[in-house]
């Protein structure tokens, strides 16, 4: 039983909480120069090259709903409600350094090319764009859905191949070097997420109707649908071996898929709970470490979950957001979890 907390009366003591070890030089006036050490280094085990344990990113006007490491783990590109695609800095101030526009609607997903020169995006003014990321420009913008797009893949290697998923109930495939779709495939609902396989001669596709269906582009039909999710797949992500495909649900659950060919016929490996879908409906991302010993995916009450593929258990459950957790990225070569949120802020954060 929870004792009720009775008001302070005026003038009663309050207890306050013991000093904190300082932390900088100037503070440290008057100790030998040993003690200044060991004070210094008795903060934080540090496991990165980040600036702090914690890096607090702020610039956008509306809600976050994507952000994404470059491949080489220098730069983030994010974006959302406010329409605006902002490049920052990892290392250092993390200083947003540029602030790219050209889309009139909401920027839904976000991905970096294979060697970092472009970036593409999808946004709710129907349109996949293409951006330099040398000149900072839009270079191309392809048409052809007819309603919002929610999701864009990119091949991970080959010619720069993309797909994108739209509330028009198609998957469309686009060579980088056309403005046409090469290709289209008729879903029957919307479709919340795209994602190519690894050698990008299938692309698995989430919506509305909970089935992943995977689409193979040889044979331009659906060569199976992956069941077990009970509502809406709002996220998909490939596992770095491309052996295996995370999915993130609104029926509260992340699931692991085996996408190898010849994979048995029950391909559901896993299922990961604890995060939450709240009423906004957002699409949640999921994400997987580069190793693939960890897996991460976005949440509607403002916790970053981080699980253990292996034994399933929440390894981290990181509080600082106030709003829904809209997209989550590991950085590639170093242990950082980003997050992205409708409260307008990025996290970086250290784990082990």
């Amino acid at each position: 039983m929870e004792a009720t907390k009775r008001k302070a009366e005026e003038g009663s003591l309050v207890p306050m909480a013991p000093p904190k070890a300082p932390r900088n030089d100037q503070q440290l006036v008057g100790l030998t120069s040993e003690t200044k050490k060991q004070l210094m280094t008795a903060g934080v085990k540090r496991t990165s090259s980040l600036l702090a344990p914690i890096m607090l990113l702020t610039g956008h006007e509306g809600d976050i709903f994507c952000c994404k490491f470059s491949h080489d783990g220098q730069f983030i590109a994010s974006s959302g409600f406010d329409r605006q695609i902002l490049l920052w800095n990892v290392y250092g101030e993390c200083e947003n350094w540029m602030s790219m526009k050209g889309h009139s609607g909401a920027v839904l997903e976000l991905q970096y090319s294979t060697d970092d020169s472009h970036l593409y995006t999808c946004s709710t003014d129907k349109t996949v764009a293409k951006w330099d990321l040398e000149s900072c420009e839009r270079i191309k913008r392809f048409k052809g859905h007819q309603a919002f797009v929610n999701s864009v893949s990119c091949a991970r290697r080959g010619p720069q191949m993309l797909c994108s998923g739209s509330d028009d109930g198609t998957v469309k495939v686009w060579d980088a070097r056309q403005r046409a779709p090469v290709n289209t495939f008729q879903a029957t609902y919307q479709v919340t997420s795209v994602c190519f396989s690894d050698t990008a001669e299938q692309i698995f596709s989430g919506g509305i109707d909970n089935d992943i269906k995977v689409w193979d582009l040889r044979k331009n039909a659906v060569v199976y649908k992956m069941r077990g999710h009970t509502d809406t797949v709002t996220g998909l992500s490939l596992s770095p071996d491309g052996s295996y495909l995370l999915s993130n649900g609104m029926d509260n659950s992340v699931r692991c898929w085996d996408v190898r060919p010849f994979a048995p016929q029950e391909r559901c490996a896993k299922v990961f709970t604890g995060h939450k879908h709240s009423f906004e409906k957002n699409l949640l991302r999921c994400a997987w470490s580069p190793d693939g010993s960890k897996v991460s995916a976005g949440s509607g009450d403002r916790y970053v979950y981080v699980w253990d593929t292996t034994t399933r258990r929440v390894l981290y459950k990181l509080p600082g957001h106030e709003g829904s957790v809209n997209d989550v990225d590991f950085h590639p070569t170093e242990p950082i979890v980003m997050s992205g949120s409708s409260d307008k802020q990025i996290y970086l954060g250290e784990i082990e």
